[in-house]
């Protein structure tokens, strides 16, 4: 018996509602069908003091949701689906976002062509697009070792899949820090800012834009930092191989926040490291039609708009 699942924003009564009619089609079509929430993927804002804090990421796959799985539609806008991510990524299952919420960036399509997106993704007649996730951790080094640096052993209090990036800044927001940050085995930099932003790709066209980031398309293997608010003409943003290893020491005396994907918040106290790298999984998106970067940019972000011509001259009364 094929096996196929089901995320959707339970706070949308229409995203609900059509999970529900979905796993009855598909099990009267003899699918065996596992249909839960999205919230197992919302990571929430914690302290590293906290008990049991961490929560490794292969551990957040739900019960049968396994690599056996065909494919997962899920039924939300762009949190939702960053949350399924987090949730069968580690699992390989490929995810057809349908879009129930506003901007849907990184949706398939919308809910009123469900019924054709079915049909299609039924009969085969897709492709799967893989988009590259980060892993994120919060590290302290091993009070007990006494193993000298560069290298001493970390313990790790916190960890996090990322599709669209990381944040790191301090409380409030327009409160200028300093951060060393080490990419792969080049020179240390400090840069000084209200924060800084590790995105991915696919995020290039989240938060990163806004902070002044250059969009990417999302086959080029490359990550970007890009300083939020620098304090220097000089600091600007950076692409670089996404092969790269990324550590950032808050150079503070003062706790920061670290935010994943803007859904989840992780407490950074000064004796704290951030590390980011690719991810050993990715996210895989079904496709029903050739993946086209431009449109999505012309449609949901208007880039690439032609002009309107301007008259050549103006008849006065």
């Amino acid at each position: 018996m094929p096996k196929a699942g089901i995320i959707y924003n339970d706070s949308k009564p229409v995203a609900r509602r059509t999970a529900q009619q979905l796993e009855t089609r598909l099990t009267k079509a003899g699918w065996q069908v596992f249909a839960i929430d999205g919230q197992g993927g919302m990571l929430g804002h914690v302290h590293p003091n906290d008990r049991d804090v961490l929560r490794p990421i292969d551990s957040m796959v739900p019960e049968g949701f396994d690599s056996t799985m065909e494919f997962v539609v899920v039924l939300g806008g762009d949190g939702t689906v960053l949350s399924a991510c987090r949730l069968v990524a580690p699992a390989g299952i490929p995810i057809l976002a349908i879009n129930t919420g506003h901007m849907g960036f990184i949706t398939e399509t919308y809910l009123n062509a469900l019924p054709q997106a079915m049909d299609a993704l039924l009969s085969g007649q897709y492709s799967v697009e893989q988009r590259t996730l980060l892993t994120v951790r919060l590290l302290m080094r091993s009070p007990e070792s006494s193993a000298p640096p560069p290298h001493p052993p970390e313990k790790v209090l916190w960890e996090a899949l990322c599709l669209n990036e990381m944040v790191l800044h301090r409380e409030p927001l327009t409160s200028m820090c300093h951060f060393e940050i080490q990419i792969g085995h080049h020179a240390p930099v400090d840069i000084a800012a209200d924060g800084v932003i590790i995105s991915t790709p696919t995020g290039s066209t989240a938060y990163s834009l806004s902070a002044g980031g250059p969009v990417v398309t999302p086959d080029v293997p490359v990550l970007q930092l890009v300083p939020m608010c620098p304090h220097s003409l000089a600091s600007r943003a950076l692409v670089f191989a996404d092969t790269e290893r990324v550590r950032i020491f808050p150079a503070n005396p003062d706790a920061m926040v670290m935010v994943v994907d803007g859904n989840a918040g992780c407490a950074v106290l000064p004796e704290h490291r951030v590390q980011v790298q690719r991810s050993p999984y990715s996210a895989r998106f079904i496709r029903l039609n050739p993946p086209e970067f431009f449109r999505v940019l012309r449609e949901k972000l208007g880039w690439g708009l032609p002009h309107i011509a301007k008259p050549t001259s103006v008849e006065l009364p």
